[in-house]
């Protein structure tokens, strides 16, 4: 059902601290804390003896104590203590580790094998900390649904016309015809259209007046990681290969889908744009505006996941879900080959 050995966010790093966090991602049920030092830890939230959660202990320095019988554990799962039986710890007795590390602001967590744990493999954020980009805070929202009815959202630049109509829609988002390409992290739909006003939610942000050329750029990537670039240039000078001029403006919204089970989806995301750096004004309205947008988005996926999951007559596809048939089977692709390895 996923792909376990991937990089996911499990939180912005701010949301981590020293105390005991208990955490479910992927059907697993995972504690977070701190060490003393700052690093943060992970383990499986359940002592081997009658799997009570881990995050029902408590932290004796850097390890942590079972709240039924104290068996206690340090930071990579292994039982250093039983004081019930103090001169016979269980050789068994040990907890899953799991790699983590703290990049972009948020912390990141692999699933799989840790041997197979490389931090270079996490999905690189361009142009970040440049000091030419401005960025928002960012948010995350928990989905009733499955996470890749989320992916298939989000290689659906058509969806906009309707679903978010005063803020991402504008000309051209109903009907324009997708351009549908493999790569080697996963899928990218994008299109351009020309000659258009810009949506609402960009008609303050751009830094040129009239009609544009709008690119949209919808790319999701292995293992649920969605790169949605909005490109905004004056009327006449986009279009596909053509080199972007002075008032050419690029908002980049990451988005980050962890699952937590089957049913539920934590979404986290931020934006990246190449104008007013240090304007908090501009970054408190885009992120409020992008909460909206990602509450309507909400709304219809919820209702999603429970219609399908519910038919009374089969569903069909239509053409504008070609991206998103092909993203999963690629995912599909790494999920087997990751059960046969």
């Amino acid at each position: 059902m996923y792909l376990k050995n991937a990089w996911y966010v499990a939180g912005w790093s701010r949301d981590y601290a020293r105390g005991l966090k208990p955490e479910t991602f992927l059907g697993e049920n995972i504690v977070f804390f701190r060490k003393e030092d700052g690093q943060t830890v992970a383990l499986e939230d359940a002592c081997p003896h009658r799997k009570l959660p881990l995050s029902k202990g408590r932290l004796q320095g850097d390890l942590v104590e079972c709240g039924y019988h104290g068996l206690t554990f340090d930071c990579r799962g292994t039982c250093v203590a039983a004081p019930t039986q103090p001169d016979h710890v269980p050789r068994r007795a040990r907890v899953k580790s799991y790699p983590v590390v703290e990049r972009y602001r948020l912390l990141w967590i692999w699933m799989g094998d840790p041997q197979e744990a490389d931090p270079d493999q996490i999905f690189p954020i361009e142009n970040y900390g440049s000091p030419n980009w401005g960025s928002t805070d960012g948010g995350v929202m928990d989905i009733d649904c499955n996470y890749l009815w989320v992916a298939d959202n989000l290689l659906d630049p058509s969806h906009v016309a309707w679903v978010h109509v005063t803020s991402f829609a504008g000309a051209g988002t109903d009907d324009q015809p997708l351009k549908v390409e493999k790569t080697e992290r996963g899928v990218l739909v994008s299109r351009w259209i020309m000659g258009q006003l810009p949506s609402p939610y960009y008609a303050d942000l751009v830094k040129f007046q009239g009609p544009c050329d709008r690119l949209q750029h919808y790319e999701m990537c292995f293992p649920a990681i969605a790169l949605n670039k909005s490109v905004y240039t004056p009327a006449g000078t986009g279009g596909p290969g053509k080199p972007q001029v002075g008032k050419t403006y690029v908002n980049i919204s990451y988005n980050f889908m962890t699952p937590i089970d089957e049913n539920r989806t934590r979404y986290f995301w931020f934006q990246h744009r190449n104008t007013d750096p240090d304007d908090k004004k501009i970054s408190d309205r885009m992120n409020a505006g992008a909460r909206a947008a990602f509450e309507e988005d909400r709304d219809i996926l919820v209702a999603v996941h429970r219609g399908m999951a519910n038919m009374a007559t089969p569903n069909i596809d239509l053409g504008l879900d070609a991206g998103a048939k092909l993203f999963r089977r690629g995912l599909q692709q790494r999920i087997d080959a990751q059960h046969t390895a």
